[in-house]
């Protein structure tokens, strides 16, 4: 191989990260040189590219964010997010799970009644049943139900994973979701029972606010400026989070809060990274892990149906 092919072979997986000004990206680059991350500058026409390793993608932008941030000028705009294709693996996944323990529940898989075994509700919280935080987010009442949190669950996990990597994203969005149905088990009355993957999808609209707001603290404009994405938010909460009776308001309110909690402690202190793709590996790992596990846990302790 010649020297001039094998250097387009070491750069095939190369990844555009910020397209700018030349000045710009050259700052950008001292940030990374500075990081020990690899990046190369491309003039491309009236502006310049920067570019890095697939495989350090994630860590390069999440290093440029902070930087970011600390200026406080905005200048998270110019990151380009993940790709669409990696962002839409974790959203694929989400969708099997879904389709599958509601398939499950309509055949009674193992002779359970699904829906005793992994509903939401007080009993949970003094029974120490942890595992009904997580298997209810996997549970629906009906077709309905089901399509509505498919369609805004894949496409709001697959934002939050263009902004944190999917890995991350869906751990998190997993994590929000079952926090807020821990706390809402276990300040609701005795007759409160809840499913659906409503909460964890107001979970990830929560991560995308909370982070996008973060980031805009600092920034020299006026507070509506700096709060819209936290108004945004709300005013998707507001719209789709409530309806009539069914609808379990506190349940999507909770979730909204963990994620708002958790996208600004991202954005703050940084997103949890791997200077190599195994830290999203592993994360969505210990997502599909906790679910299995927790499914694991309700179907053992489930009463067969007679």
């Amino acid at each position: 191989m010649s020297d001039a092919a094998a250097d387009a072979h070491a750069h095939a997986d190369w990844v555009l990260i910020v397209r700018a000004s030349r000045s710009l990206c050259r700052e950008f680059s001292l940030v990374l040189e500075a990081a020990a991350l690899p990046c190369e500058l491309i003039d491309s026409g009236a502006q310049t590219e920067l570019r890095t390793p697939a495989s350090q993608a994630v860590l390069v932008r999440d290093e440029l964010r902070r930087y970011a941030a600390e200026r406080r000028e905005g200048l998270h705009d110019h990151i380009e997010p993940e790709p669409l294709r990696a962002a839409a693996l974790g959203a694929i996944a989400y969708v099997g799970v879904l389709l599958a323990v509601a398939y499950f529940n309509g055949i009674g898989l193992f002779g359970v009644d699904w829906l005793a075994a992994g509903a939401n509700d007080a009993h949970a919280s003094a029974s120490a049943e942890w595992w009904r935080a997580i298997t209810a987010l996997t549970l629906h009442l009906g077709p309905l139900h089901l399509l509505g949190n498919l369609l805004f669950g894949a496409g709001a996990g697959m934002l939050c994973s263009r902004r944190l990597g999917s890995g991350i994203a869906w751990l998190s969005i997993l994590a929000a979701g079952a926090t807020a149905n821990l706390v809402e088990s276990s300040v609701a009355p005795l007759d409160y029972q809840a499913v659906g993957a409503s909460t964890a999808v107001f979970a990830a609209l929560g991560l995308l606010s909370g982070y996008a707001w973060r980031q805009r603290r600092g920034m020299r404009a006026r507070w509506v400026q700096r709060g819209a994405p936290l108004l945004a938010g709300a005013a998707l909460l507001a719209f789709l989070g409530a309806g009539n009776a069914h609808v379990d308001v506190l349940g999507h309110l909770l979730g909204f809060l963990s994620g708002v909690t958790l996208g600004s402690i991202y954005a703050h202190r940084g997103i949890p990274r791997s200077r190599r793709k195994f830290a999203h590996i592993a994360a969505a790992a210990a997502a599909a892990l906790l679910v299995a596990v927790a499914w694991a846990f309700a179907l053992h302790q489930a009463v067969p149906r007679r």
